[in-house]
């Protein structure tokens, strides 16, 4: 590795490494605005200029590789000059709009220009004009203060994968913009306000709701689908006003999902602040203890409960639920399942992410079976496109659509996967000579009369190239591995539905048919949902307003933390469940979140270790050769800016679905 001298400290960094990154190594700060750890190097801005020994000129160290024996010098007179010279172009045509701009307080730019600029400009000609650009509902543009960090453009062709932004014209007549002027259709495009660093891509949703320093931050974990994503929420009093991402190499590296951002707003429309009960046929409001007197009363002769979970209850809410049935309710009709989907509860293993989020980055060859990433699972998404940036190849069973890099489709039919097993088609010895092969089952497959053959196949798949570390669920939900691993399944889901009392926990996902005499519980924080056909409602936190824990679908255990508060009379829902078994002479044993987990641990041992994976005994895994299937399927449809109760109350999100549709109709969003 070679070694490299930096204002006079000998480092020694790897091979390939620029001159910027042995600077950082040496614990010396470099400007930059072009550069970024996560994308290709562009040395556009100029800004990272370094004086080395035997140049006559300052050197621009992105892109400068580091040789053994060079001497770097980061701040003499020179590149004190240099750095104000190219602060000051960079500052010719950029607008006075600090006070007015949404960076403001968290800029670059501003923070740059004060340590390095020369504090005065010499410029007397007019600035100059650029229009602004139309990038949908989630950008907005202000392309005066662009300083062609290309950033944004390296993005999406990157890591997004979409060619849809790009530079026109040259010189002082260059300008970003969208192709044709047409909204961004990625699901990932806002990381590119993160990236900007000026004010020229902002947040349009935001604009003009905060400055950084009036915001509460809390660090926490998304929940819009299962991934787990790291981010921040930054609140205003009860409002949350914006999500940001927090970095996590394992899972999200430093990029959210569009929806993870902007659903945000779903938390401020529609909530429950109140419980109602139904009386002559019609809701109405009810104080808390008029609500359990009624609750009382109401479940005093009925012989059956059922319980469904939804799919944004943390593990906390969830075990809470299942000793109310169990101790109070003494009944063990539970489930999650809002939809024909099944599971093998028989090791974790089977339905786990086995190759973990990080490791699909260095997969070879990658098998789709019912699965389409890109609305499933967004980062996952991104992390097959950097694979195939590597090398790597992907096929798939079921059509997944455009997924923003080449997937080669087998077919809709599952004994294909017989076919590989048997090398009787070609594509089987490219996944049976793959050194680190991943195979990546959906939704769609895993229905009670597939969802067996579909997973002993992928496993004798896996096991004859001894591989078995690449067997993958791909869930869509939150709670969903949390849930089974509390075992929330009952081979009675009939019996359930039509129990005497149904207790919905902001089970959403599913339309009940009410039937006569059923008596409808629901517990959570949005009204439009189930809680139109309920008897009694009963306002329950979002995940913002408490603090709780997630399994996402690596089997990953990661806490939330309470960022917001419930709305008016609404409380946190182990708070409810435990003052209803209070009512009815019941007592769980917990009366605080503290205790809770302690009763939790005991019962689970393991399932609180955060941050952690489990390892898996593959040598004691059933598997079984699975004989033959003739089955056809399709995908699910699934409506991605939709798909849980925060999201359709999102009014940012209801506009990316009409912007959606109306370009797949016309070419355009407008």
């Amino acid at each position: 590795m070679p070694k490299v001298k930096v204002d006079g400290i000998e480092v020694e960094v790897a091979s390939g490494s620029t001159v910027l990154q042995a600077c950082e190594a040496a614990g010396k700060e470099i400007p930059r605005f072009c550069y970024h750890e996560r994308l290709s190097i562009a040395g556009n801005c100029r800004m990272c200029l370094v004086e080395m020994e035997k140049s006559p000129k300052p050197v621009a160290s992105c892109a400068m590789p580091v040789m053994d024996g060079q001497v770097i010098y980061t701040n003499t007179p020179m590149v004190k000059k240099a750095r104000e010279g190219v602060m000051e172009f960079l500052l010719i045509n950029h607008p006075l709009d600090c006070p007015i701009c949404d960076q403001g307080g968290e800029c670059d730019l501003q923070d740059q220009s004060y340590k390095y600029g020369g504090g005065r400009s010499r410029y007397e000609l007019n600035k100059r004009s650029v229009n602004e650009k139309n990038m949908g509902p989630l950008i907005k543009t202000h392309m005066n203060r662009c300083i062609h960090c290309t950033r944004c453009v390296r993005f999406s062709e990157e890591v997004a994968g979409v060619s849809e932004i790009g530079a026109i014209n040259r010189g002082e007549n260059m300008e970003i913009t969208t192709f044709l002027q047409k909204a961004t259709q990625s699901e990932m495009s806002a990381n590119v306000i993160d990236l900007c660093p000026v004010g020229a891509l902002t947040s349009r949703p935001y604009s003009y709701e905060a400055r950084p320093w009036e915001l509460s931050k809390t660090e926490t974990i998304d929940v819009m689908d299962a991934v787990g994503s790291n981010i921040r929420m930054d609140s205003k009093g009860w409002e949350v006003k914006r999500i940001l991402p927090r970095l996590n190499d394992e899972i999200n590296e430093e990029w959210i999902s569009d929806k993870t951002r902007y659903a945000c707003d779903g938390l401020l429309n529609n909530r429950l602040d109140q419980p109602y009960i139904r009386e002559n046929g019609k809701l109405r409001e009810a104080s808390w203890k008029e609500t359990y007197k009624f609750l009382k009363e109401n479940l005093a002769n009925k012989k059956s409960f059922g319980g469904l979970v939804g799919q944004l209850s943390d593990i906390e809410t969830s075990y809470a639920f299942k000793k109310l049935f169990e101790n109070v309710f003494s009944s063990n009709l539970l489930d999650f399942r809002q939809k024909d989907i099944a599971y093998d509860l028989s090791s974790r293993f089977n339905y786990q992410f086995n190759t973990t989020i990080a490791g699909i980055d260095n997969c070879d060859v990658i098998l789709l079976i019912g699965a389409n990433p890109r609305l499933e699972a967004t980062i996952v998404n991104s992390r097959i496109l950097k694979a195939v940036k590597k090398g790597a190849k992907v096929l798939a069973i079921g059509d997944p659509g455009d997924q923003n890099y080449k997937v080669h489709n087998l077919g809709n039919n599952l004994s294909l996967l017989n076919d590989l097993i048997n090398n009787n088609i070609s594509e089987a010895k490219l996944l049976k000579e793959a050194s680190n092969p991943a195979i990546i089952i959906g939704e769609s497959v895993l229905k009670k009369n597939s969802y067996q053959y579909v997973l002993n196949a992928s496993k004798k798949l896996l096991k004859d190239i001894n591989k078995l570390n690449g067997f993958n669920i791909l869930h869509q939900s939150a709670s969903t591995v949390g849930s089974l691993f509390l075992g929330l399944v009952t081979d009675k889901y009939e019996d359930l539905i039509k129990s005497d009392v149904l207790y919905l926990l902001g089970a959403d996902e599913i339309k009940i048919n009410k039937k006569d005499n059923q008596f409808v519980i629901y517990q959570g924080s949005h009204g439009n949902g189930n809680a139109e056909i309920a008897d009694v409602i009963l306002p329950g936190a979002a995940y913002s307003e408490k603090d709780g824990s997630f399994a996402n679908m690596e089997g990953r255990v990661q806490r939330t933390f309470k960022g917001s508060f419930p709305p008016g009379e609404a409380k946190e829902d182990f708070v409810i469940i435990n003052e209803i078994s209070k009512i009815l002479e019941k007592d769980l044993g917990f009366d605080s979140l503290k205790k809770l987990r302690a009763e939790l641990q005991k019962d689970y041992p393991t399932i609180l270790n955060y941050d952690s994976l489990a390892e898996i005994n593959f040598a004691d895994l059933d598997i079984s050769y699975p004989g033959s299937i003739d089955h056809k399927f399709q995908l699910d449809e699934i409506d991605y800016y939709q798909t849980n109760i925060i999201a359709k109350s999102s009014i940012t999100m209801n506009e990316c679905k009409a912007s959606k549709q109306s370009f797949e109709k016309t070419g355009t969003d407008q």
